[in-house]
């Protein structure tokens, strides 16, 4: 997708979005929704796919700031920005070290827990493990760690792609088998029954802080691909419905998870609080959806931040390291 390319008062700025990771829509969605946020506020900005050319034009024409919408593989892994390091291009968003740790489900739960956060109890399996050894012994032995209900979601990746709820053992052989289409290794996490709210955390050059918790009532009662982004599949209430007590705990848990991953500028923490307030660490994203049903967007209104400015000072802080 090629746009405007024009200076503005951040210099020459770049929209990435699309990819060839099975998110490729949303991140299109996405990458739409930030450049005309910018230019809601005088930025004008070239939005383009990521494809064969990008890396001649980083090399002989380089932006002076990049905004990376681009979601999953390659987008949140940190190989596009390691190639936007490469060539010295300022980027909002977390180095590509920190991505690779962060997008690594089960690493960054390990991580996060060293830090003090309550994470699921979790055990990590490999395709060629299961498809060898997946025996009803093995998927019993599975449910005797974990507990029922549980959850089968990739290692690696985003949007709930992958991901089930298994409430009985013989539902969880196809669940591993529809995770697997996903990605070669599955995370089966205890299920934590609670309210499930999303942390946003954005630093312009001040320090990380939390924007309001987005609370998340799917009419499906699990949030699937298809009530994250189907229009009113999903009631979504901001500021979250829970106390003052509760929702200071949820930022500091979203705070203390993007400090404890080495990330910076923007990050979406993905919490359960349970029935006794105390919130649960299931993911981060690096890269979280900006669409018009995603979560930061919602945060930063509730917050009294009007999305193309927050995306602006962003822009400034990237341009500034």
């Amino acid at each position: 997708m090629i746009g405007i390319f024009v200076m503005s008062d951040l210099g020459r700025v770049l929209v990435l979005a699309g990819g060839l990771s099975h998110e490729r829509d949303v991140s299109l969605r996405s990458g739409r929704r930030v450049a005309d946020a910018l230019r809601s506020v005088g930025v004008e900005v070239e939005q383009r796919d990521v494809d064969a050319n990008l890396v001649e034009r980083l090399r002989d024409d380089p932006p002076d700031a990049v905004f990376p919408v681009l979601h999953g593989v390659t987008g949140e892994d940190g190989a596009l920005r390691q190639v936007l390091d490469l060539y010295g291009v300022p980027y909002v968003g977390a180095a590509a070290a920190a991505c690779r740790t962060a997008f690594d489900k089960p690493v960054a739960s390990t991580m996060v827990g060293a830090a003090g956060l309550n994470t699921p109890t979790s055990v990590v399996l490999g395709h060629d493990t299961f498809r060898e050894l997946g025996a009803t012994s093995l998927m019993e032995a599975v449910i005797r760690q974990v507990g029922l209900p549980l959850v089968v979601k990739p290692a690696r990746g985003g949007s709930a792609l992958g991901a089930s709820i298994v409430r009985s053992v013989d539902e969880l052989p196809s669940a591993m088998v529809n995770c697997y289409a996903y990605g070669p290794v599955a995370l089966i996490e205890q299920y934590i029954d609670g309210t499930e709210v999303a942390v946003t955390v954005v630093d312009t050059g001040d320090g990380p802080r939390a924007l309001p918790a987005v609370e998340i009532r799917p009419d499906s009662g699990f949030y699937d691909y298809e009530a994250r982004y189907t229009a009113g599949a999903t009631q979504f209430v901001v500021p979250a419905g829970v106390s003052a007590d509760v929702a200071e705990a949820c930022a500091k848990a979203a705070v203390t998870a993007h400090e404890a991953l080495g990330l910076r500028d923007l990050s979406r923490s993905d919490l359960v609080i349970d029935a006794d307030g105390v919130p649960w660490f299931l993911e981060v994203n690096v890269a979280p959806g900006m669409t018009e049903t995603s979560l930061v967007p919602l945060a930063a209104e509730a917050a009294g931040i009007e999305l193309g400015v927050l995306c602006r000072d962003l822009l400034a802080a990237a341009a500034a390291r």
